[in-house]
């Protein structure tokens, strides 16, 4: 069964005002659109469009609730939710660092605090649900600017190495402000270290060495902007920008530093990051596609006003160095690719058919349409163009800004027209 599903734009203060609605072809609320979700979170579950094919059912997750085993299917109908959540995202200015926790962290943290009587909307409440939230982001824009992982100690020492050789370009040098940092980058526990130190001293309006480290820091970037326009070539260029940019959205926050610990990258369309339980990560600019496992549970470090739980945080996060974690696609046909990140929760097909492959197809018999084939259910967005998806037991015309729910019962689904289309599914 194909049913179309809908939804309202979230209007986090990050969002874009129009890049959702230019992508889709909607029109702009007129206040920021951060997220479209697609899905059955109890946040904000997707609309169905015609209630009668549901059974009246006035959103997904309802539907879920009254027949688990028409919409999930036989392998996901115990469970009685869809595992995945399917997000268009947009962020105008930089989103808070955070980190999430694997599975096992995530139900026993569910179970202390239900037992602890913390009520689940508490903002200091950490676990939400007792489910993990691995994700993945496709960047829509031409580029797509994020924080994730941790650098190697080496490159953040060349990092405050161009900080000092910064600081002595000032009126009045004070490398002492960055030795706070440098005397703890040391050790096997160096970056775990580091970030409990900036953490647990730079919050709550603190006078001393942190806030002291932030506000040099914040000061040599800007130093390095006025040198680099005077025709000066200054190392870090991109890192020292991005600490303008987290300056002006989060004045004094010990998060700046800590983004210096981490990668910064810049994806272009079309690639991929997988960000697994551990990660700490931060989407800073940009238009995606997120999938993610479906539920509310984020430990935030930073770049936020928000609760930090610095206990659980600095057990929750993988403070292992590791280069930027790229997700390769499977290609499985020609226009196909699957994106198959190592998690049980989803997987995500890009479909991209150029409108003069579509007519090249078109002319010649015997040339298979553009396919997927689910063992779960699915839900698909039109980005652009329009095609014809055909399953097992019917068929629906879906054009740029439309989406679809797709029950497991159709089977190998087929995409005819051209445009682009993302299908979230279950492995």
């Amino acid at each position: 069964m194909f049913v179309g599903i809908t939804n309202t734009p979230r209007d986090y203060a990050w969002g874009s005002p129009t890049a959702i609605a230019d992508l889709l072809g909607h029109v702009a609320s007129g206040g920021p659109e951060a997220e479209l979700w697609l899905g059955a979170h109890p946040g904000s579950p997707s609309v169905i469009t015609d209630p009668a094919l549901a059974g009246g059912a006035p959103d997904l997750a309802a539907w879920i609730d009254r027949d688990p085993a028409t919409a999930l299917g036989a392998k996901h109908a115990a469970g009685r939710r869809l595992p995945f959540l399917l997000k268009i995202l947009a962020a105008h200015s930089p989103l808070s660092l955070q980190a999430h926790p694997s599975p096992e962290r995530a139900a026993a943290g569910f179970a202390l605090e239900n037992a602890a009587g913390i009520p689940l909307d508490a903002a200091d409440r950490n676990y939400r649900d007792p489910f993990h939230k691995p994700e993945i982001i496709f960047a829509l824009s031409d580029t797509f600017q994020a924080l994730c992982g941790f650098r190697d100690p080496r490159q953040i020492r060349s990092i405050l190495a161009e900080l000092r050789a910064l600081d002595a370009t000032m009126d009045q040098p004070q490398p002492e402000a960055l030795s706070g940092l440098e005397n703890r980058l040391v050790g096997d526990d160096a970056l775990h270290d580091v970030v409990e130190w900036l953490l647990r001293d730079g919050r709550g309006g603190d006078t001393g060495e942190v806030s002291w480290l932030v506000e040099r820091v914040v000061a040599l970037a800007e130093q390095a902007a006025f040198l680099i326009e005077g025709g000066a070539q200054v190392s870090f260029a991109a890192e020292l920008a991005m600490v303008r940019s987290l300056s002006a959205a989060y004045p004094g926050d010990p998060g700046i530093v800590i983004s210096l610990l981490t990668n910064l990258v810049s994806l272009k369309r079309g690639e991929v990051l997988f960000l697994p339980a551990g990660n700490i990560h931060a989407y800073l600019s940009g238009l995606g596609v997120e999938v993610m496992a479906s539920s509310d549970n984020v430990l935030r470090g930073g770049l936020t006003p928000k609760h930090i739980d610095v206990d659980e945080l600095l057990d929750v996060l993988d403070f292992a160095p590791l280069p930027v974690p790229y997700l390769a696609p499977q290609l499985q046909a020609d226009g196909v690719a699957v994106y198959k990140p190592a998690v049980p929760d989803f997987e995500l097909a890009h479909i991209a058919v150029p409108a003069d492959a579509a007519a090249a197809d078109a002319g010649q018999a015997g040339v298979p349409m553009r396919q997927v084939t689910l063992t779960g259910p699915g839900i698909a967005i039109c980005t652009a163009g329009r095609f014809l998806v055909a399953g097992a037991t019917s068929s629906i015309s879906l054009a740029r800004g439309e989406s679809v729910y797709i029950t497991p019962d159709e089977g190998t689904v087929t995409f005819a027209g051209s445009g682009e289309v993302f299908l979230a599914t279950t492995p």
